[in-house]
Protein backbone atom coordinates (compact mmCIF):
# COMPACT_ATOMS: atom_id res chain seq x y z
CA UNK A 1 0.00 0.00 0.00
CA UNK A 2 1.31 3.42 -0.69
CA UNK A 3 2.54 5.90 2.32
CA UNK A 4 -0.45 8.25 1.73
CA UNK A 5 -2.70 10.53 -0.45
CA UNK A 6 0.24 12.26 -1.70
CA UNK A 7 2.97 10.90 -4.22
CA UNK A 8 6.06 10.81 -2.00
CA UNK A 9 4.83 12.18 1.30
CA UNK A 10 4.86 10.11 4.47
CA UNK A 11 2.06 9.70 6.39
CA UNK A 12 1.88 11.83 9.93
CA UNK A 13 3.57 8.47 11.92
CA UNK A 14 6.64 8.08 10.02
CA UNK A 15 7.03 11.69 9.64
CA UNK A 16 6.73 12.23 13.53
CA UNK A 17 8.94 9.40 14.07
CA UNK A 18 11.73 10.72 11.45
CA UNK A 19 11.54 6.99 9.37
CA UNK A 20 11.03 6.12 6.11
CA UNK A 21 7.14 5.48 4.73
CA UNK A 22 7.96 1.86 3.72
CA UNK A 23 4.54 0.71 1.16
CA UNK A 24 3.54 -1.29 3.80
CA UNK A 25 2.90 0.96 6.73
CA UNK A 26 0.28 0.43 9.06
CA UNK A 27 0.31 3.84 9.92
CA UNK A 28 -0.31 5.43 6.86
CA UNK A 29 -4.22 4.73 5.92
CA UNK A 30 -5.35 6.25 9.42
CA UNK A 31 -3.27 8.92 10.09
CA UNK A 32 -2.57 10.97 6.78
CA UNK A 33 0.16 13.62 6.11
CA UNK A 34 -2.69 16.56 6.57
CA UNK A 35 -3.19 15.65 10.36
CA UNK A 36 -0.25 15.62 11.98
CA UNK A 37 -1.42 16.66 15.38
CA UNK A 38 -3.83 13.26 15.80
CA UNK A 39 -0.70 11.20 15.27
CA UNK A 40 1.54 13.38 17.99
CA UNK A 41 -1.52 13.37 20.52
CA UNK A 42 -2.05 9.47 20.12
CA UNK A 43 1.47 8.98 20.52
CA UNK A 44 2.12 10.51 22.99
CA UNK A 45 -0.38 9.15 25.39
CA UNK A 46 -0.53 5.60 23.59
CA UNK A 47 3.16 5.18 22.39
CA UNK A 48 3.46 4.04 18.84
CA UNK A 49 5.02 0.50 19.46
CA UNK A 50 1.68 0.34 21.48
CA UNK A 51 -0.86 1.57 18.79
CA UNK A 52 1.28 -0.39 15.83
CA UNK A 53 0.84 -3.73 17.90
CA UNK A 54 -2.94 -3.04 18.67
CA UNK A 55 -3.49 -2.04 15.14
CA UNK A 56 -1.62 -5.51 13.98
CA UNK A 57 -3.57 -7.42 15.85
CA UNK A 58 -7.17 -5.95 14.24
CA UNK A 59 -9.00 -6.91 11.35
CA UNK A 60 -9.08 -4.42 8.84
CA UNK A 61 -12.63 -2.81 9.31
CA UNK A 62 -12.06 -2.89 12.79
CA UNK A 63 -8.89 -0.21 12.27
CA UNK A 64 -10.39 2.68 11.33
CA UNK A 65 -12.96 2.94 14.30
CA UNK A 66 -9.71 1.97 16.95
CA UNK A 67 -7.71 5.15 15.40
CA UNK A 68 -10.95 6.84 15.80
CA UNK A 69 -11.41 6.22 19.33
CA UNK A 70 -7.83 6.20 19.86
CA UNK A 71 -7.57 9.75 18.61
CA UNK A 72 -10.63 11.02 20.62
CA UNK A 73 -9.53 9.77 23.57
CA UNK A 74 -5.75 10.86 23.21
CA UNK A 75 -7.41 14.55 22.22
CA UNK A 76 -9.21 14.52 25.39
CA UNK A 77 -6.13 13.44 27.67
CA UNK A 78 -4.34 16.06 26.43
CA UNK A 79 -6.90 18.70 26.97
CA UNK A 80 -7.84 17.22 30.57
CA UNK A 81 -4.82 15.09 31.70
CA UNK A 82 -6.78 13.62 34.84
CA UNK A 83 -9.78 12.48 33.76
CA UNK A 84 -9.97 12.25 29.58
CA UNK A 85 -12.97 12.02 28.11
CA UNK A 86 -14.80 10.34 31.15
CA UNK A 87 -14.20 14.22 32.49
CA UNK A 88 -16.78 15.40 29.09
CA UNK A 89 -18.91 12.43 29.87
CA UNK A 90 -19.60 13.46 33.68
CA UNK A 91 -20.33 16.89 32.62
CA UNK A 92 -22.95 16.46 29.63
CA UNK A 93 -24.55 13.45 32.39
CA UNK A 94 -24.53 16.45 34.83
CA UNK A 95 -26.16 18.37 32.22
CA UNK A 96 -28.74 15.85 30.93
CA UNK A 97 -29.94 15.28 35.21
CA UNK A 98 -30.14 18.87 35.26
CA UNK A 99 -32.19 19.69 32.31
CA UNK A 100 -34.38 16.75 33.27
CA UNK A 101 -34.74 17.88 36.99
CA UNK A 102 -35.79 21.38 35.16
CA UNK A 103 -37.89 19.41 32.48
CA UNK A 104 -40.34 18.28 35.49
CA UNK A 105 -39.77 21.61 37.45
CA UNK A 106 -42.12 23.07 33.56
CA UNK A 107 -44.32 20.00 33.71
CA UNK A 108 -44.77 20.70 37.56
CA UNK A 109 -45.21 24.73 36.77
CA UNK A 110 -48.05 23.38 33.84
CA UNK A 111 -50.06 21.11 36.29
CA UNK A 112 -49.97 23.95 38.74
CA UNK A 113 -51.50 26.68 35.87
CA UNK A 114 -53.66 23.96 34.55
CA UNK A 115 -55.37 23.07 38.10
CA UNK A 116 -55.43 27.09 39.04
CA UNK A 117 -59.01 27.09 37.67
CA UNK A 118 -60.16 24.12 39.73
CA UNK A 119 -61.15 23.92 43.29
CA UNK A 120 -59.41 21.14 45.21
CA UNK A 121 -61.19 18.36 46.46
CA UNK A 122 -61.33 17.10 49.91
CA UNK A 123 -59.51 14.10 48.69
CA UNK A 124 -57.11 15.48 46.69
CA UNK A 125 -54.00 14.77 45.98
CA UNK A 126 -51.15 15.00 49.28
CA UNK A 127 -48.65 17.72 47.78
CA UNK A 128 -45.79 15.28 48.59
CA UNK A 129 -47.03 13.16 44.86
CA UNK A 130 -44.62 13.42 42.10
CA UNK A 131 -45.87 15.56 38.76
CA UNK A 132 -46.95 12.13 37.35
CA UNK A 133 -49.60 11.05 39.97
CA UNK A 134 -50.68 14.59 39.73
CA UNK A 135 -51.32 14.90 36.40
CA UNK A 136 -53.64 11.55 36.59
CA UNK A 137 -55.23 12.57 39.31
CA UNK A 138 -55.77 15.69 38.12
CA UNK A 139 -57.29 13.81 34.72
CA UNK A 140 -59.15 11.71 36.93
CA UNK A 141 -61.43 14.91 38.58
CA UNK A 142 -61.68 16.32 35.11
CA UNK A 143 -62.70 13.17 33.42
CA UNK A 144 -59.84 12.67 31.14
CA UNK A 145 -58.96 9.61 32.31
CA UNK A 146 -57.38 7.55 29.17
CA UNK A 147 -56.56 10.88 27.53
CA UNK A 148 -52.94 9.12 25.92
CA UNK A 149 -50.92 7.20 28.04
CA UNK A 150 -49.20 10.23 29.96
CA UNK A 151 -52.73 12.54 30.49
CA UNK A 152 -53.79 15.29 29.52
CA UNK A 153 -51.33 17.33 30.86
CA UNK A 154 -48.40 15.57 31.43
CA UNK A 155 -46.29 14.20 28.88
CA UNK A 156 -42.91 11.71 28.77
CA UNK A 157 -39.95 13.84 26.87
CA UNK A 158 -39.34 11.13 24.49
CA UNK A 159 -43.40 12.13 23.31
CA UNK A 160 -43.66 15.20 24.16
CA UNK A 161 -43.65 18.05 21.74
CA UNK A 162 -44.35 21.81 23.05
CA UNK A 163 -46.41 23.82 20.87
CA UNK A 164 -45.07 27.05 21.64
CA UNK A 165 -41.49 28.45 20.60
CA UNK A 166 -39.59 29.29 24.62
CA UNK A 167 -36.84 31.07 24.54
CA UNK A 168 -34.59 30.80 27.78
CA UNK A 169 -33.60 33.63 29.49
CA UNK A 170 -30.16 32.33 30.09
CA UNK A 171 -29.54 31.00 26.67
CA UNK A 172 -28.68 34.54 25.36
CA UNK A 173 -26.05 35.14 28.20
CA UNK A 174 -28.35 35.84 30.89
CA UNK A 175 -28.43 34.17 34.42
CA UNK A 176 -29.35 30.78 34.62
CA UNK A 177 -31.26 30.50 37.99
CA UNK A 178 -30.06 26.13 37.91
CA UNK A 179 -26.46 26.84 37.56
CA UNK A 180 -24.08 26.51 34.55
CA UNK A 181 -24.06 29.38 32.42
CA UNK A 182 -23.48 30.28 28.40
CA UNK A 183 -19.95 29.25 28.96
CA UNK A 184 -20.90 25.47 30.25
CA UNK A 185 -19.32 26.48 34.42
CA UNK A 186 -21.36 25.38 37.29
Amino acid sequence: MASSNSYNSPCAACKFLRRKCMPGCIFAPYFPPEEPQKFANVHKIFGASNVSKLLNELLPHQRDDAVNSLAYEAEARVQDPVYGCVGAISFLQRQVDRLQKELDAANADLIRYACNGIQPSAAAVPMAAPPRQRAVEFNRRVGNEGVGSGGAFYQTPSTYGFPYTYHSPWNGGGYNPHGGGVDGNF
